[in-house]
């Protein structure tokens, strides 16, 4: 079986800019062209051959390290035994949900382009509140202690609360934006 040949789309995604005027956090070396062959292509993106770009990379490790202690500090104020509810990896989760999505409605449809925003915000902070991870060990734990039903309420129930709070961040972004275009503030201006 012969497999799709991939190479325009992957091009596309790799050349094509972000949409909020964010640069990625490298830059491809000085001496190497807008489109290199697919072979120098990927060691560019893989991290081989490229120049790190400091100050977003301080932009989101400073906001992981706020995430971080947000989520730490949550954590401790709603602890709960390994075969209780974890309600604070809920809480971070479906809250960081809604937060990303109000987020990056006014990243990339109200404020003006900014380098910084998104990589400190959704990708430092928000990266670093939220946890995939934790949800999965928290739901074997339940599941060790004999209580599988209560792991399938947590799996299921942080997927459909953490869906309902992307919709609901959607809709609460895209009223703010609605509101503005209505008084006259164009789109990209604080």
């Amino acid at each position: 079986m012969e497999l799709p040949d991939r190479r325009g789309r992957d091009e596309a995604v790799l050349t094509s800019k972000p949409v909020d005027g964010a640069a990625p956090p490298f830059d491809p070396a000085p001496d190497e062209p807008d489109h290199p062959p697919p072979a120098r292509r990927r060691a560019r993106w893989g991290g081989l051959g490229s120049r790190l770009r400091p100050r977003v990379l301080a932009a989101i490790a400073a906001g992981g390290a706020l995430g971080g202690a947000a989520r730490y500090g949550i954590q401790h104020a709603l602890p709960a035994a390994r075969d209780q509810f974890p309600w604070a990896t809920f809480a971070v989760n479906v809250t960081g949900s809604l937060a990303l999505a109000v987020l990056l409605v006014f990243v990339l449809e109200i404020w003006p382009p900014t380098r910084y925003a998104r990589p400190f915000a959704a990708i430092g902070f928000l990266g670093a509140y939220t946890t995939f991870s934790t949800w999965m060990v928290e739901t074997a734990e339940l599941v060790a202690h004999g209580r599988a039903g209560l792991a399938v309420g947590y799996l299921g129930g942080s997927l459909v609360a953490g869906l309902a709070a992307v919709s609901l961040g959607l809709v609460l972004g895209r009223a703010v934006l609605a509101r503005r275009s209505r008084a006259g503030v164009p789109a990209g201006r604080s």
